[in-house]
């Protein structure tokens, strides 16, 4: 670990913050009808929107299908590229006379159309797999490192796979991946222009591409970490994981 280093911050993590400061927002666009039964009130998300927030930090294990799903979808993609059978994380096989990828992981399974898996392992044909990738944030609070794995990464784009239950135009432009994951190739001198973000619902592809600009996507970056990290500071004694704050306890 770099001494110097202040706070270290996954790409993730800054989307999970934007969604805590999005709450309200949020909460009208899933609860348009507030008094309809079962529905939470905005005090009552809000809450849930900070301790799940808190659970994020903490790293406080966690159920959830859509995330395996995603991430075994995303796993089968890298094996068509590697055009390799075998994967460290599933099992799979290829039923070519279904047109179906059958796949297990944390004991659950998964049925992917093989039209699909394949459109995105073409479409990514010659990427590198999961690349780590971090970097310095300078602030005014002290350094951050910012770090994260890319998807793919092709010659002249960094792409990030999606899955989703709906799709909507934009979906992702909140997201903080199209600003992390740059500027960690730009601190480097591997300046990448484009980033995409490649997201399915197992009907359709839906692609989202950004340019990666330094005059305007750093200020940004900049002003998101210092924001998370004013928020750490005012919840420190919430935050049992101590990683986020570069430390590792005994």
């Amino acid at each position: 670990m770099n001494p110097n280093v202040k706070y270290r911050f996954y790409a993730t993590l800054l989307d999970g913050f934007q969604d805590y400061l999005d709450s309200e927002q949020n909460y009208g666009k899933f609860y348009s009808n507030p008094d309809k039964p079962g529905a939470p009130t905005l005090d009552q998300w809000d809450n849930k929107c900070l301790v799940d927030l808190l659970n994020r930090i903490n790293r406080v294990p966690f159920e959830s299908e859509a995330a395996d799903k995603g991430t075994t979808f995303n796993d089968v993609v890298d094996c068509l590229i590697a055009k390799s059978p075998i994967s460290v994380k599933t099992t799979f096989t290829i039923d070519e006379q279904a047109g179906r990828v059958f796949a297990q992981y944390n004991n659950r399974n998964f049925a992917f159309p093989l039209s699909i898996c394949r459109e995105f392992a073409e479409y990514y044909e010659g990427a590198v797999s999961q690349v780590f990738v971090s970097a310095i944030v300078h602030t005014k609070y002290g350094d951050v490192e910012v770090y994260g794995y890319i998807d793919e990464l092709m010659p002249f784009s960094i792409h990030d796979i999606k899955s989703t239950k709906f799709y909507e135009a934009f979906k992702f432009k909140k997201h903080w991946q199209h600003r992390v994951y740059p500027y960690c190739l730009w601190q480097k001198g591997d300046a990448v222009q484009y980033f995409e973000y490649n997201a399915t619902d197992f009907s359709s592809t839906y692609t989202e591409r950004y340019e990666w600009m330094p005059d305007r996507d750093v200020p940004l970056l900049v002003e998101h970490c210092e924001r998370l990290i004013e928020f750490l500071e005012a919840y420190r004694p919430y935050i049992t994981d101590k990683k986020i704050f570069n430390l590792i306890e005994n």
